[in-house]
């Protein structure tokens, strides 16, 4: 039932990408960009992808992120020359990589891929244990002491190995050190939440509801787009930013004492998929009953 759960979720969120990928092709006139990687259709696929390795041993996910990030490398640098021609590489290029610019699956993936051996960690370190003292203990030497020292070494080596032009987005050095800030912001805020130096339930209140509307804000915020069209530079950006932010999350606030869930799509995907789990459990239970009687 967590499969089917798991998978549905996935396929939900698949036929949401395609729906807002066919709205952005119409908008721009041309319908090659019905398949293209924008950050809905990466989290899809990705999803696909991730449930048989779920129950592989970590170090073989390391192991095959590593090896995702390098091909990735390998390949984009055969493809890149045939992006946009009608022949068999324009044709991969355009499954792997379009458009360039947005969130490729294969520069992704692994981020995706990462983030399950974090989530391994946590579970393994902070659910396992049911004494508060052990846990913290644990989660200080499982995690959180070996966490932040790989995060500085990947940081330090992104850094390095392409100086001074690590910053170019997509680049395999870009994807080093971006994993290892992620790593390194995760672990800052695990201090805050397992040491209580915050009390989550009041404090983390105003990130709840952008994790609680994560997808809602998603599809909703392209209206941003028409609205500071042309009007924002390096400098106003940063301003507009923070307001928006503030604006944002003082809206949710009242649409969640308002609504609550009904203006969740990630919660309607949520209930979606777990009672169509149920269904499809109750039929084979049903099913199973029917032949024993038989």
């Amino acid at each position: 039932m967590v499969r089917n759960s798991y998978l549905l979720r996935a396929f939900f969120i698949f036929i949401i990408a395609i729906i807002y990928n066919v709205i952005i092709s119409l908008s721009l006139n041309d319908l090659s960009w019905i398949w293209t990687w924008f950050v809905l259709l990466t989290a899809a696929i990705s999803l696909f992808k991730t449930w048989p390795l779920l129950k592989t041993p970590r170090f073989f996910r390391i192991l095959l992120g590593i090896i995702i990030l390098i091909l990735n490398e390998i390949i984009l640098s055969i493809l890149l020359p045939y992006e946009g021609d009608s022949n068999l590489f324009g044709l991969f290029f355009h499954i792997l990589y379009h458009n360039i610019n947005q969130d490729p699956i294969l520069t992704f993936f692994p981020f995706f891929l990462f983030g399950t051996l974090i989530g391994d960690t946590i579970f393994h370190t902070l659910f396992v244990n049911q004494n508060e003292e052990d846990k913290k203990r644990a989660f200080g030497h499982n995690f959180l002491i070996p966490s932040i020292l790989c995060g500085i070494f990947l940081i330090a080596f992104g850094i390095l190995l392409n100086f001074p032009r690590f910053l170019m987005r997509r680049s395999f050095s870009w994807a080093i050190y971006s994993i290892g800030i992620d790593v390194v912001l995760i672990s800052i805020f695990l201090i805050f939440e397992v040491f209580e130096i915050i009390r989550p339930h009041k404090s983390y209140k105003f990130l709840f509801y952008y994790s609680y509307y994560s997808l809602t804000i998603y599809l909703a915020h392209n209206f941003l787009y028409f609205l500071f069209f042309q009007q924002l530079n390096v400098i106003n950006i940063w301003f507009f930013i923070a307001g928006a932010f503030i604006f944002m999350g003082i809206l949710l606030r009242i649409i969640f004492k308002t609504w609550e869930g009904k203006a969740s799509i990630k919660v309607h995907i949520g209930k979606l998929s777990l009672g169509y789990a149920l269904k499809v459990e109750e039929n084979l239970h049903k099913r199973h009953n029917k032949i024993n009687i038989q």
